[in-house]
C-alpha cells in the first residue's frame, strides 16, 4: 500500500490519465487517482492521490486553480486551442493595455460560463470531448463559475499572457474564447501552465524524471517524494482528540471537543505519543458534537 499525495508537474503531450497511469507504475502503486483533468498542451500542478489520500481527493478537485496562459487573437480553433483545426481567422484591431484591461474586467468576479464540447463534461454518461470527435455538438448549460483573478501579464499584436486565478469548473480554453469574441477578433489558447491547485504551489512539485531517479533506489525515495493525506484537506479547520475521543470516533460515535469550531468540515487528529496523527475529517453537528465522515482504514 502506498499512501500520500504527488505533486507531479505534469509535461505537455500527455493526459492526466497517461500521467496517472505512469506514476501508479512508478510507485507500484495499488490504489491512485488525480484530481482534475488537465488537457494534453497543458503543463503543472496535477495532484495524484496513492491509497488512503484517494477518500479525499473530492477536495482537491473542489479547490480553487491558478493558471498561465497564453491566448492567440485572430484565430479560432475546432477545440479552442492548439490542438484543434483552424475554423476562423480575423484581423486583430490595435489593442492597448487600457482595451486589454477593459475587455479583462467583464470576467472578472461571478460570471457564467459555457463550457467547451472538449470538456470532460458528461452528457449521458459520455464525455463531451468524446461526443465532439464524432462531430456531434449538443447544447450546453451556463455554469456559474469566479473568476478571482484575471490579470495580464505580457501582450504583443496578436497574442495575451495572462495569470488566472479561478474557481473549480473554470474552463481556460472557454475563457480565451470569450475574451477573444469581446475583442473582436476570436482567439484560442496556444500555452497552458497550472501554477496552483488549492494550497498547492508549482514550486513544489516533481518531474517524472524525479520520480524515475527515485524509483531506481529503494522505497524511502519514493516516499519522500509524497505529501502526508492530510493535505489533500489542509484548508479545514484541525481538530485535536485525546485518545479515549478518538477511539469512540473510530467507532462511529459523534464526540464532544471543547473549543471546536461551531459548524462545518474539520481535519481530525488524534493525540499519539509525542505527535498528532491524522485520523479523517469529520463534521460539526447542531448540538456541537463531531461526527466522523471520512477516516483512514489504518495509520498511515
Amino acid at each position: 500500500m502506498v499512501n500520500g499525495i504527488l505533486l507531479l508537474d505534469k509535461p505537455a503531450g500527455i493526459t492526466s490519465n497517461g500521467a496517472l497511469q505512469q506514476a501508479k507504475r512508478l510507485f507500484d502503486a495499488a490504489k491512485a487517482g488525480h484530481t482534475g483533468s488537465l488537457d494534453p498542451i497543458a503543463t503543472g500542478v496535477l495532484p495524484i492521490c496513492f491509497g488512503e489520500a484517494t477518500k479525499f481527493s473530492q477536495y482537491l478537485l473542489d479547490a480553487n486553480k491558478r493558471y498561465e496562459t497564453t491566448i492567440k487573437l485572430g484565430v479560432k480553433t475546432t477545440t479552442g486551442d492548439s490542438e484543434g483545426e483552424v475554423i476562423e481567422e480575423r484581423d486583430v484591431p490595435k489593442l492597448d493595455r487600457e482595451t486589454i484591461d477593459a475587455c479583462l474586467e467583464t470576467f472578472r468576479g461571478e460570471i457564467k460560463q459555457v463550457p467547451s464540447m472538449y470538456s470532460a463534461i458528461k452528457k449521458d454518461g459520455q464525455p463531451l470531448y468524446k461526443l465532439a470527435r464524432q462531430g456531434i455538438e449538443v447544447e450546453r448549460q451556463a455554469r456559474d463559475i469566479s473568476i478571482y483573478s484575471l490579470m495580464l501579464s505580457a501582450f504583443d499584436e496578436t497574442t495575451l499572457n495572462l495569470d488566472v486565478h479561478c474557481s473549480k469548473g473554470t474552463y481556460i480554453r472557454s475563457l480565451a474564447e470569450d475574451i477573444g469574441e469581446v475583442l473582436g477578433c476570436g482567439a484560442h489558447v496556444i500555452a497552458l501552465r497550472r501554477t496552483g491547485v488549492g494550497a498547492f504551489d508549482i514550486a513544489d512539485t516533481v518531474d517524472f524524471d524525479a520520480v524515475s531517479r527515485a524509483s531506481d533506489g529503494d522505497a524511502r525515495a519514493l516516499d519522500g517524494l509524497l505529501r502526508p493525506v492530510e493535505e489533500a484537506v489542509s484548508a479545514m479547520p484541525s481538530v485535536t482528540l485525546s485518545t479515549l475521543s478518538g477511539a469512540y470516533l473510530l467507532q462511529g460515535q459523534p464526540v464532544q471537543v471543547a473549543n471546536a469550531p461551531r459548524d462545518g468540515l474539520v481535519q481530525l487528529f488524534q493525540s499519539s505519543g509525542d505527535h498528532d496523527q491524522f485520523i479523517g475529517i469529520g463534521e460539526v453537528l447542531d448540538d456541537g458534537r463531531i461526527a466522523p465522515r471520512r477516516l483512514l482504514a489504518a495509520q498511515t
